[in-house]
């Protein structure tokens, strides 16, 4: 007889200038998975409190303080030359320390668009192959990350994807990873959307889930 099933813990990060569909795109995917049964907890996390964060022409009330302990802690674009969103993180660098201390702690650090600036700030990813918004594949490159053009990038540890719409299909991978491809595929046929998949996963020794 079958036990149950570990819950997957997965936080969505969200700060002042954010890109709402970066947010969104991976938060609906994983949500219609939970709905569907996958054991996914998922929240919207704030690094100190808030009430309301303003992404780009949409108010959101985030679940909750950010945590330690997640499995997931997908980490979103937007703004990233405003004083606000990305570009805001990136002067601030407030959430360098905690995004260091969640890889080291195990958790596997995930990035839509420009998000992945602010891992590359943090120093997570190594040498590990990483994506960005095509605009910004130069500046990450400058901030010394192994630099891939792709939708989806799995490495294992640190996922990411390239611009905005590719959330979707970033959300989409993780419901694979945490729940195989046939749900991921059924929630993609909900989404109506024809998605992409990481086949090669870059050379990193993880299964493609076919």
């Amino acid at each position: 007889m079958t036990g149950p099933r570990t819950t997957v813990k997965a936080d969505l990060v969200l700060f002042d200038g954010c890109d709402d569909l970066d947010v969104f795109g991976p938060l609906e995917a994983l949500g219609i998975a939970r709905k569907r049964g996958a054991p996914i907890e998922l929240h919207t996390v704030t690094l100190t409190r808030q009430n309301i964060v303003t992404a780009h022409g949409v108010s959101i009330v985030p679940d909750r303080v950010y945590q330690p302990g997640a499995d997931y802690l997908v980490v979103p674009g937007g703004g990233s030359g405003d004083k606000t969103g990305v570009g805001g993180q990136l002067t601030s660098g407030a959430w360098s320390a905690p995004l260091a201390a969640a890889a080291a702690s195990g958790t596997a650090l995930v990035s839509v668009c420009t998000g992945a600036l602010l891992l590359a700030q943090a120093g997570v990813l190594g040498t590990r192959p990483v994506t960005t918004h095509h605009a910004s594949l130069d500046r990450l490159h400058r901030m010394g990350a192994n630099v891939v053009t792709d939708r989806v990038v799995d490495a294992g540890d640190v996922i990411s994807s390239g611009g905005i719409t590719s959330g979707i299909d970033l959300g989409l991978w993780l419901v694979e990873r945490i729940e195989g491809r046939a749900a991921a595929d059924r929630v993609a046929e909900v989404l109506e959307y024809q998605r992409f998949r990481p086949a090669a996963n870059h050379d990193t020794g993880l299964p493609d889930h076919s």
